[in-house]
């Protein structure tokens, strides 16, 4: 059984160090904590988890708060989970998984209590009502999206609006003049939610910078839904060349949909996404997309929660910047 003596040996500090370094009950430099970890967990070590907490006065466990309301994509939200639950594992954590609809309450019950020592949530929306609380809660928190008014929190995300506007000044340099976005399901608007209306502002701001004639529709998770919208698009707007889709469950079946409706993939129509690298490289059709850096928002989600956590400054709002892949389903608009 590997003690924490192995690992100042193997670290090169005293048992002391080692303890201060993976307990945070005093502060270590970031040098001599990474070694401590590092060498942890090369020999594998894990210190007795009730002795930790009475060294600490710490659970070592974040909560993370993603209420599976209708109209989000499950799969997708997972990804964002597991990558917060591998990242806290390295920092010896372990997460409270909480999909209820957890509004202040709920919050509340979880911070009064000794169970968690911080707090990640997820779909945030723009005039979220937990808001107040977390600015008064004693437990440092960070929420992955950006809600209205962001003074006195944390937030990290993808840059949503940045991402619609990428992809509009995409189709625009290929020629497209007219061109709508699929969004996510209607529900999702109404509850404000903060990326869905983001990524709506960013595609209507370039559309309108670029002269292009544009058309927002929120659709249903399903293929019938899929069907009902491409052709609503056509009947709208006959001269439509170029689709943004922001609703990973049915951007194949609205391929598949243009593709019954007589278009060609992209002779006549060219389609990029907002949606997972995996999703959009091995569709029969490879995607032109902006992938979700799910694994990224993560990880930097729990290093923010943990150097809050030893009274370390962080950034208030960090965005991070969308990146385009370019692949078969966009080319040049075909003039004739």
């Amino acid at each position: 059984m590997v003690k924490i003596t192995d690992v100042a040996r193997h670290a090169g500090v005293s048992p002391s160090t080692v303890s201060y370094a993976l307990s945070g009950k005093r502060p270590i430099s970031a040098e001599t904590r990474k070694r401590v970890e590092e060498a942890a967990r090369e020999l594998g070590y894990r210190p007795h988890a009730g002795a930790r907490a009475l060294a600490s006065s710490r659970s070592n466990v974040l909560a993370l708060v993603v209420p599976l309301r209708t109209g989000i994509h499950v799969p997708v939200v997972m990804q964002f989970a597991v990558s917060v639950v591998t990242a806290a594992r390295r920092h010896d954590h372990d997460v409270l998984l909480l999909t209820q609809e957890e509004g202040e309450e709920g919050l509340r019950r979880v911070a009064d209590t000794a169970l968690v020592d911080a707090l990640i949530l997820m779909d945030v929306q723009l005039h979220d009502p937990r808001l107040p609380l977390l600015r008064s809660l004693d437990r440092p928190s960070v929420m992955i999206g950006f809600p209205l008014e962001a003074d006195g929190l944390t937030c990290i995300d993808l840059d949503f609006r940045a991402a619609g506007e990428r992809c509009v000044e995409h189709l625009a340099q290929l020629g497209h003049r007219v061109v709508g976005l699929v969004g996510s399901p209607p529900e999702v608007y109404v509850r404000g939610t903060a990326f869905a209306q983001r990524v709506v502002q960013g595609f209507t701001a370039a559309a309108d910078r670029a002269g292009l004639a544009s058309a927002v529709h929120p659709c249903e998770a399903t293929p019938a839904a899929a069907r009902h919208v491409a052709e609503q698009l056509l009947r709208e707007q006959p001269a439509l060349t170029g689709v943004v889709v922001h609703n990973e469950a049915i951007l194949e079946p609205l391929i598949d949909a243009f593709e019954q409706l007589g278009l060609r993939i992209p002779g006549d129509l060219s389609v990029t996404a907002i949606c997972p690298d995996e999703l959009a490289s091995t569709l029969r059709v490879p995607v032109t997309s902006i992938a979700l850096p799910s694994t990224q928002v993560g990880e930097q989600a729990v290093d923010l929660l943990m150097r809050k956590l030893d009274n370390e400054p962080v950034p208030q709002a960090t965005l991070l910047p969308p990146h385009l892949t370019p692949r078969a389903s966009t080319a040049p608009r075909t003039i004739g």
